[in-house]
């Protein structure tokens, strides 16, 4: 009974395809076939290389014809409840980010501070039809939210971390050590969307799901790759970073290393980059070190009766100014700490 459902669903799928290329083939528009063939119903496999170069190439003419495709793309995305048509859009959309050109990417940004946080908009999808569309459509959602936090991410980083060139025009030593901290943080979010994969992971023996599984890959290979030339960027300036700092990329860091174990079962029998995780391992290491010798430091001061700088404090605080180091070195005389600017005062007054 099953499989003559699942026989049911797919020839209705093919019907409806059929009927909608008649259609768009009479009204002449020629946008919507393109994007009809690459996001068929059939769920055989993702959609072929010559209907997704015929789609990228719309890209190549007038910003208009740019922008009526991805909106095309995207009206097919929004009005579906099919799971493979959805998983087809995406894929398309995820080849516009990495192949497409500049005009079509640009109809992809969006400013999430201008309410673009869920710009995909597949939360709440959910394909009910039987029990194996209703499991695929956790991987549509995962899969929308992987793509939005890539473009939140390519955003905050001038880059788009799906084009395979992007490492190569990447420029961090212009930088402040904040916007340093900021995408390092922001690299590490994506990871861990990455990483909320289903669980249902024997999905991937579908030539659909491996196919966004792959491509997911690739983008988490290039994201490796720009968190190394940041995490390159801090080991430079480790001994500059401010105790916050410091604290925020350890953060990160520890967060980073609590996604390995995850990632190494999302992307099972690929390269484990046993390379990356120890350079993630060092700098958290460093990082922790020169945290505990500025610790250290203010422990030392203490001791000797310095003033202890209270966190988030003005350093002017009660009116007092800030005293130098060899201020801070403190005399006893008459019975209590005196620093040495007091001592050249009180001294020279005693012995006369």
């Amino acid at each position: 009974m099953g499989r003559q459902n699942k026989l049911m669903r797919d020839l209705l799928g093919i019907l409806k395809d059929k009927a909608s290329l008649i259609k768009a083939t009479l009204s002449i528009k020629p946008i919507t076939v393109a994007v009809l063939r690459a996001t068929t119903h059939s769920p055989s496999s993702p959609p072929p290389d010559h209907r997704i170069a015929a789609l990228l190439s719309l890209g190549n003419d007038t910003r208009p014809t740019a922008c009526a495709t991805v909106a095309a793309v995207m009206d097919r995305l929004h009005s579906t409840p099919d799971t493979f048509v959805a998983l087809k859009c995406l894929i398309t959309l995820h080849h516009i980010i990495s192949q497409g050109s500049f005009i079509l990417k640009d109809q992809l940004s969006f400013y999430p501070s201008s309410g673009g946080r869920n710009f995909l908009n597949l939360s709440v999808f959910r394909d009910g039809r039987d029990v194996e569309t209703w499991e695929l459509s956790n991987w549509v959602r995962w899969y929308a939210g992987v793509l939005e936090r890539n473009l939140i991410t390519s955003r905050v980083l001038g880059v788009y971390i799906s084009d395979p060139s992007s490492t190569k025009v990447t420029v961090t030593t212009t930088l402040l050590n904040s916007d340093l901290i900021r995408d390092v943080d922001v690299l590490v979010g994506l990871v861990e969307e990455i990483c909320r994969a289903p669980d249902s992971l024997h999905f991937q023996q579908y030539d659909l799901v491996y196919e966004v599984v792959n491509l997911v890959g690739e983008d988490y290979r290039s994201t490796q790759q720009q968190i190394v030339i940041r995490l390159g960027e801090c080991g430079e300036r480790i001994g500059g970073l401010s105790s916050g700092e410091l604290v925020e990329l350890t953060r990160c860091l520890k967060r980073l290393e609590e996604c390995r174990e995850r990632l190494v079962v999302v992307f099972v029998n690929r390269k484990r980059n046993d390379a990356f995780w120890d350079l993630v391992g060092e700098t958290k290491v460093k990082a922790d070190r020169v945290v505990e010798e500025e610790r250290e430091r203010e422990r030392w001061l203490v001791r000797l009766g310095g003033p202890r700088r209270e966190e988030g404090s003005e350093s002017t605080r009660g009116g007092e100014r800030v005293l130098r180091p060899s201020q801070l070195l403190m005399l006893p005389y008459g019975g209590e700490w005196l620093g040495l600017d007091r001592v050249q005062r009180t001294v020279p007054s005693a012995m006369a």
